[in-house]
């Protein structure tokens, strides 16, 4: 008969010291992966995924034991924000050199929008050849025609005169008359002239421009640029007469009649001789014709303002260049 083996009995297995059969016996397996399993794979993943980071030691809470660690690098920039490639350097244009639809616009033919498109069609030739490209550079001495003549290009200036009396509006005058270019001597290199004009006993302000663009639109009659003249006559303008000057009064050109007309304050008291009067036409001596045909006779006449310019600060007999925004005020009319 065969006998049970005792296991209460010490076996040779059992003798050995515990600390050894604990190292020789195999842990358990485990039937799912713990919560430290599962963030060491997240961040294998995010390491797979990363293209640039470094490593850094840090010490264990538990132990002093080191820990490797992989941390992605900082960037640059915030998150989202774009970053804009960068520009390839612009090429330096020679000294003097301007562009093409420029010139043309400083020639007073158009302006550059406009001159893209002359340049697109091959309306434009450089020193006898068509340029179509856009962004051309022209260099000191080249010679570029539009429509067979030859453009001059210059700076684009703009000045505003006080005019004082005895001074006629011409260029040139082949009786060697004053004229408004004598007090306009010295103001600038470029070639500049009146835009409309005032007869030589009237005062007040006159423009002077080398922009041929601005200049048509400030004198053509559609663009109706509003006036402003103060008269003094020989004698009390009555209140039937300005109710005639507003509704209208017939001229040899046509009918006329005025925006606006007021007495004006001389000191704390009115003088009924002296009106301001505000008006858009650009006819020939209008207002002395239109007091004229009321039977008055005017002593002075005096322009105040003009397309929103006024003589603040301006003496009679000098001129002063116009700001940028000036300049952009009056050719937003």
């Amino acid at each position: 008969m065969i006998q049970k083996k005792d296991n209460s009995r010490p076996t040779k297995e059992n003798s050995k010291p515990r600390e050894a059969r604990a190292a020789k016996t195999e842990k358990p397996r485990r039937s799912g992966a713990t919560n430290a399993e599962r963030e060491v794979a997240q961040a294998r993943a995010k390491r797979s995924e990363a293209p640039a980071r470094k490593k850094y030691d840090d010490k264990e809470s538990r132990g002093g034991a080191k820990k490797s660690y992989d941390r992605p690098v900082r960037a640059t920039r915030p998150a989202g924000r774009k970053v804009s490639a960068p520009q390839k350097p612009k090429e330096p244009h020679a000294e003097g050199a301007m562009r093409l639809n420029k010139y043309i616009a400083h020639a007073g033919i158009c302006s550059r929008r406009e001159a893209d498109e002359l340049i697109a069609a091959g309306s434009v030739k450089v020193n006898g050849k068509v340029v179509t490209e856009m962004g051309y550079q022209v260099m000191p001495g080249d010679e570029v025609q539009y429509g067979g003549e030859k453009l001059r290009s210059e700076r684009l200036r703009y000045f505003l005169l006080n005019k004082p009396k005895g001074f006629i509006t011409t260029t040139d005058d082949p009786q060697e008359r004053r004229t408004v270019m004598m007090l306009m001597d010295g103001c600038c290199a470029e070639r500049i002239y009146p835009v409309g004009r005032l007869d030589r006993a009237t005062t007040g302000l006159l423009l002077f421009t080398n922009d041929g663009e601005l200049a048509k639109k400030l004198t053509h009659p559609s663009t109706q640029v509003y006036k402003i003249y103060q008269v003094e006559l020989n004698k009390p303008v009555t209140k039937e007469d300005m109710k005639k000057l507003l509704e209208g009064i017939e001229l040899e050109d046509g009918p006329m009649h005025v925006d606006d007309i007021q007495y004006a304050a001389v000191g704390k008291t009115i003088d009924k001789r002296i009106v301001g009067v505000e008006l858009h036409s650009g006819r020939n001596r209008i207002v002395r014709r239109l007091f004229e045909a009321l039977g008055y006779e005017v002593h002075k006449l005096d322009r105040t303002t003009f397309a929103g310019l006024t003589k603040k600060d301006l003496p009679r007999g000098r001129w002063r260049e116009l700001t940028e925004k000036e300049v952009g005020f009056l050719k937003m009319i």
